[in-house]
């Protein structure tokens, strides 16, 4: 299970004064020295954080990987084609929310989503789409040719109990091997933390993570690289 670390939340804290700094590409590299797996950023319509700009320079400066994600909308998947990064990740996205609230419907969006991937893959860019785990949005998604899926983690890590976990981590493991049987990749995020990545990381079959807000939160305290060796070693070893 690799580790991606995603940098959202430094470009809002840049962006609360207008300033300059902290830089999220200053940040992005340093990430890359203490041993993430690679960047995760959301180019949003409203660019409330992350701008184009940081999009351009993580792509010619980061040595692992970048992963954009994007709403399926012309203005973004047209970049996306400029930019090529590593991997798209479409995710919903809505003016008001706070941030990514759930998974993508894509049994309803079959032909919107079509586009969008067949667009990406034209320019040679991997795809993955931010699903629930739920069976008939894994077939969907393959059906229209995806070539990973991100599994929303957002229930397990709100969960109000052990059995409501348990119950969310079984769904998942179920979708995983769904999934595996249809040749996808299979990467997951949102909520997850230094307590529950302990019991998320015994799900097999998960090729990445996605965390930010976390590691971003203990880096205040820590520092960033004891913020990134502490969660690398969690998610090796538990």
């Amino acid at each position: 299970m690799k580790f991606s670390l995603n940098i959202d939340h430094v470009a809002t804290l840049r962006n609360a004064r207008g300033e300059k700094h902290p830089n999220p590409v200053t940040f992005a590299l340093l990430a890359e020295k203490f041993g993430v797996d690679g960047i995760v950023v959301h180019l949003r319509e409203d660019r409330r954080h992350i701008n184009d700009s940081d999009v351009f320079l993580l792509k010619e400066l980061l040595t692992t990987k970048l992963d954009l994600e994007m709403a399926a909308t012309d203005e973004i998947i047209t970049i996306a084609c400029e930019v090529k990064p590593e991997l798209a990740t479409i995710v919903p996205e809505k003016r008001r929310e706070l941030t990514t609230e759930g998974g993508l419907n894509v049994v309803d969006n079959l032909e919107t989503l079509r586009n969008a991937i067949n667009r990406l893959h034209s320019a040679n860019i991997p795809v993955s789409l931010f699903i629930e785990p739920e069976i008939n949005q894994i077939d969907a998604a393959s059906s229209i040719n995806t070539d990973f899926i991100e599994i929303h983690t957002g229930i397990f890590a709100n969960s109000k109990s052990e059995d409501e976990m348990y119950d969310e981590m079984e769904k998942i493991r179920l979708a995983v091997k769904h999934a595996k049987k249809l040749q996808l990749g299979v990467n997951a995020g949102h909520g997850l933390d230094y307590l529950n990545i302990k019991e998320f990381r015994q799900i097999e079959g998960i090729d990445e993570v996605s965390i930010g807000h976390a590691v971003i939160a203990r880096s205040v305290f820590f520092g960033l690289e004891e913020a990134i060796h502490t969660m690398r070693n969690l998610i090796k070893n538990g």
